[in-house]
């Protein structure tokens, strides 16, 4: 029996088990979809929500309007800048005239904690929090006008809780290497999110959308703190569950835009997340491996020459993964964005197995227009920085 030959058959195992695993992110889905929603409290607390902002993002002034206008008798929204010339704050102050200054805050403070802008940004609002619950949102994020009762219910009703976040999808995706970063997210990340939920097989903490107690950031160190890490929303989430503490993951599934100028931007992008998930969780992302269905369909039916079983295993594999994806598109998120994009998800998984691999080789992160050095615990140095200096 030949190498090829062999290879050939060895490769059906990564195949098989990911038919599984997509089938059991539809059980997952279902699972958590018919949940039943938590009565709400008979008195709601008040709530300071930061939303950090950096330039002029797409659908900008829609997600910052969706934050203030909420369906929630107290809270305040916090916008934090980092950059006193950000192209953002004429919006920000024209928000603020709009709703007023006891709705509406903008924040300006250059302080540099770390390595990690979003925490630095994060910082400059914290002097201006007045509320027991803080709510964490990021700036591409659109919400609805239900959002903050949804996520605050749970903490409210269960003290054991230290914190909660909510599902998110891509949206507004126009070019094709949009397309497959919004089908990177919402056909591949979110339902392994759900389906880690579910199973309990590991635990997440999602930075774009959180709440949690205010008192909770004092427990772990602050934000100062994570300055330093890529992936602050793992570590903080890390730490609060470190204490003893719970997690709670509820609908609404909310919006966050896909704003890509370039292809090489998505390729950077989609690199920048596998490197990200590796940091916060190296084990079970070496793991997911075996669960790449179609680059190994592909591969097993080279292997066999593209002889009839060979294709049949390739097409077989493709049918499966276009129409599990489908369902947790359609039925799981009520993304028809998604489901017109789907025929993309083939090649989306070929780029993605591509970026896997480059995960492990490439010492370097780029975020949000820099390079960093990444460490082998996840946290961010300036590229040309060394240790100690």
């Amino acid at each position: 029996m030949s190498v090829w030959s062999i290879l050939g058959w060895v490769v059906l195992i990564p195949v098989a088990a990911g038919a599984l695993y997509h089938l059991l992110c539809v059980a997952a889905m279902v699972r958590w979809r018919l949940r039943k929603a938590l009565p709400p409290p008979p008195d709601w607390p008040p709530v300071t929500i930061v939303k950090p902002v950096t330039g002029l993002e797409k659908n900008l002034r829609e997600n910052l309007r969706s934050t203030v206008m909420q369906d929630y008798p107290d809270f305040e929204v916090i916008f934090s800048v980092q950059r006193r010339d950000d192209p953002a704050l004429e919006l920000l102050y024209e928000i603020q005239r709009e709703f007023g200054p006891e709705r509406v805050i903008v924040a300006v403070d250059e302080q540099r904690a770390g390595a990690n802008g979003k925490i630095n940004n994060m910082l400059g609002a914290m002097p201006y929090v007045r509320h027991p619950i803080l709510a964490i949102s990021d700036s591409d994020v659109r919400l609805e006008p239900g959002y903050l009762k949804a996520i605050v219910a749970p903490l409210v009703s269960d003290e054991r809780l230290g914190y909660v976040c909510t599902p998110y999808k891509a949206a507004c995706a126009e070019r094709w290497f949009e397309k497959l970063e919004l089908l990177s997210l919402n056909a591949d990340f979110m339902p392994s999110v759900i389906f880690a939920y579910e199973t309990g097989l590991s635990a997440f903490c999602l930075g774009a959308s959180i709440a949690l107690r205010t008192e909770m950031l004092e427990k772990i160190g602050g934000l100062a703190a994570l300055a330093d890490y890529l992936v602050e929303d793992y570590e903080l989430g890390r730490r609060i569950r470190a204490l003893g503490y719970g997690y709670a993951f509820v609908p609404p599934v909310i919006d966050t835009m896909v704003d890509l100028k370039t292809a090489s931007q998505w390729w950077k992008h989609q690199v920048y997340w596998d490197q990200n998930t590796r940091a916060a969780r190296p084990v079970a992302f070496f793991l997911t491996l075996i669960i790449r269905m179609v680059p190994f369909a592909l591969l097993a039916a080279l292997a066999r020459g593209f002889d009839l079983l060979g294709l049949g295993v390739l097409a077989s594999s493709i049918a499966l993964r276009l129409a599990t994806a489908a369902f947790l598109l359609g039925w799981g998120f009520g993304d028809r964005e998604g489901l017109r994009a789907l025929w993309l998800l083939p090649l989306r998984d070929l780029a993605g197995f591509a970026s896997w691999l480059l995960s492990f080789v490439k010492g370097t992160t780029h975020w949000r227009g820099a390079d960093f050095l990444l460490t082998r615990d996840g946290r961010l140095l300036a590229k040309g920085f060394e240790p100690g200096s």
